[in-house]
């Protein structure tokens, strides 16, 4: 469960005080981490002495520890020396990997928690019960934010996102799926979703100074007992898939934005194809030409004023109203009048749905 290299550095660390040569091996023999130059013969001194009965024992001029997991011999150590002094610096170094091997138990304890917990895979008591041994609060206000890059989850992903949020106990890191990393955040209960995208910001421009690209991050609401995690990371997920469809250029996107995304984004594809058909006869969006869409895309950010829009793309108002009129003629919409505007907005939001879910067939 300790990787090798922690057992290397414990070890390094205890012979840099002690002056103690120490070897760590596993229950069949095979040397996993040693101070000493080149690596010690052990034969099959320690698996003779991992079968027998004795917790400790003089072995050739050195001490034989065994080191436990829950009853079961996990490693030996062996301590180079015959004396007093031997024998106490190979107990220490024992005792810091067993205190070693408690904390990554309870680790993976946690992790695999969380990752059940976010997946909705436990019941209700056993949220609770299991909460209470692992030490985690069931009632603090919590979000579920999603991290995603253009690489995909990997190790590397994993572990720069918990350096970016630090050592805290009280937030989890982790991966449910190979694409992306889960932090489960914990929040002050003043803490607001300003203060979220904040963070998530934070992270997007960590990451990227670190060579990752195309880094989408979604968050779900805030809730206040444990059992709702797994509520707020659908939400998340359902954000991060909405926000790559309507508002792929935005690094942040939480899912109290989504709008009218959300419902479009839960709309079957042959409804969809029928509302379309009906609205544009038969025709696309894709269908009109640069000048048109431009113009359009550019209303609507104003809001409807024709004033204002006329002026942004640098055109004569008559000359917007012209092509407002022609679009009125092609379609049947007047995207001067509210309801014309509200009809013409959700199908082009439709098309792009649409558009998005067809690119996973192929």
């Amino acid at each position: 469960m300790i990787s090798n290299q922690i057992l290397q550095s414990t070890i390094d660390g205890i012979k840099g005080i002690t002056r103690v040569d120490l070897t760590v091996a596993d229950v069949d023999g095979k040397v996993l981490a040693t101070t000493m130059l080149g690596q010690p013969n052990l034969g099959n001194t320690v698996l003779d002495f991992a079968n027998s009965p004795a917790d400790s024992q003089e072995i050739q001029n050195s001490q034989y520890i065994k080191i436990y997991d829950e009853q079961q011999v996990e490693y030996i150590l062996i301590s180079a020396g015959a004396g007093e002094n031997a024998y106490t610096v190979g107990k220490m170094a024992a005792f810091q990997i067993q205190t070693l091997l408690v904390a990554y138990k309870e680790r993976f304890d946690k992790d695999n928690f969380i990752k059940n917990l976010l997946l909705d895979n436990l019941l209700l008591v056993d949220i609770y019960g299991r909460a209470k041994r692992l030490h985690i609060q069931t009632d603090a206000k919590r979000v579920v934010m999603i991290v995603e890059t253009e690489s995909g989850r990997d190790s590397n992903t994993l572990e720069l996102v918990k350096a970016v949020l630090g050592n805290s106990s009280k937030e989890f890191v982790t991966a449910v799926d190979e694409n992306n990393v889960v932090i489960v955040k914990d929040l002050a209960d003043e803490q607001t979703n300003k203060d979220i995208d904040k963070t998530a910001k934070g992270i997007v421009a960590f990451l990227q100074k670190e060579g990752l690209r195309d880094i989408h991050i979604a968050y779900g609401t805030c809730v206040n007992e444990i059992k709702d995690v797994s509520r707020s990371y659908k939400e998340a997920k359902m954000a991060l898939d909405v926000g790559k469809i309507f508002f792929n250029e935005r690094g942040v996107i939480a899912y109290s934005e989504l709008g009218i995304g959300r419902l479009i984004y839960q709309l079957p594809i042959p409804l969809c194809k029928m509302f379309i058909k009906e609205i544009f006869d038969g025709k696309s969006p894709d269908d009109f030409d640069e000048e048109t869409l431009v113009t359009i895309h550019k209303f609507f950010e104003n809001s409807l004023n024709v004033s204002e829009t006329s002026r942004q793309l640098f055109i004569h108002r008559n000359t917007l109203v012209y092509r407002l009129d022609k679009l009125q003629k092609s379609t049947g919409l007047d995207l001067r009048v509210f309801e014309d505007a509200i009809t013409f907005k959700i199908a082009l939001m439709v098309v792009k749905y649409m558009k998005y879910m067809e690119s996973f067939e192929y």
